[in-house]
């Protein structure tokens, strides 16, 4: 029977962002329960096209991702897929007529990552749309639940905030990308060199990003309000911490938020949209 299938690949997807993000997974149980699911098949679909990019050293990425975008469309064409991942996200992709124009902009900027280039604004510009700007509005479309209206009103905020956190996570993970896998994102910024100031006239960028979020996660209906503004809260606190850190520090260490801590930031985001005080 089908429904047992969907009910593993569904299952599948939950398991995928539970084993990769703690942050995620917390701000998920916050969404209404009508709403989790499509989530959860939106990030294990996104996930797993950027383990392709970022983890399978030693294999044909390029072949992989391409095999992964064909399996991608069939998927969705048909209604079906032997890849629990695929299969689950096709049915989000299906259910809230979420336009393929976004799904291929994101593959392009994973595609993007398998021949790093030096950043300009304009790839710096290009590569933000589609591995963060165009995931929020996937998600938007499950937000605001077949409302066009306010899903084009909401639009701008939500890529605001996709693009926030993939500043942070950027700035987080300079490390690994630049010494590991030889990326820099920010234009005109030499790591070789990384200087205070560049990190200032970064954090001056994402602190505008978040400001335009948050107008717009004030504006989401109650059923995921609460779940994206504790995404939001986890980020902006992780995005301060990194502020109190030298260029320098950046470089030499991966900053992160314990679990611990995180959960702290779980009870105070909770009784900040409890109490309206976004």
């Amino acid at each position: 029977m089908k429904q047992l299938f969907d009910q593993i690949s569904v299952k599948t997807s939950k398991l995928v962002t539970n084993t990769y993000s703690t942050s995620f997974s917390l701000g998920i149980k916050f969404l209404d329960k009508s709403i989790r699911t499509p989530i959860y098949n939106i990030y294990g679909f996104v996930r797993f096209a950027d383990e392709i990019v970022d983890s399978f050293h030693g294999y044909d990425k390029a072949n992989l991702l391409q095999k992964f975008r064909l399996d991608t469309i069939e998927a969705i064409d048909q209604g079906i897929s032997l890849n629990p991942i695929l299969n689950s996200f096709q049915e989000t992709v299906n259910q809230y007529d979420i336009e393929w124009d976004l799904i291929e902009t994101f593959l392009e900027s994973m595609k993007m990552d398998l021949n790093p280039e030096v950043s300009n604004q304009a790839y710096y510009e290009k590569y933000i749309l589609g591995s963060a700007e165009v995931v929020g509005l996937m998600c938007l479309h499950v937000f605001t639940e077949g409302d066009k209206d306010l899903y084009e009103k909401l639009k701008p905020s939500a890529q605001k905030l996709g693009a926030a956190f993939q500043k942070v996570n950027f700035l987080r993970d300079a490390q690994m990308d630049f010494i590991d896998l030889g990326r820099t994102y920010f234009p005109n910024v030499d790591f070789n060199n990384f200087s205070d100031s560049d990190k200032i006239e970064i954090e001056k960028d994402i602190e505008k990003d978040f400001r335009e979020a948050l107008f717009g996660i004030k504006q989401l209906p109650a059923s995921s309000r609460g779940g994206v503004y504790l995404a939001y809260y986890y980020y902006l606190r992780l995005f301060r911490k990194i502020k109190g850190v030298s260029s320098e520090h950046i470089i030499a260490e991966r900053i992160r938020i314990p679990n611990g801590q995180k959960f702290i930031l779980m009870l105070q985001s909770f009784a900040k949209h409890q109490t309206n005080l976004l």
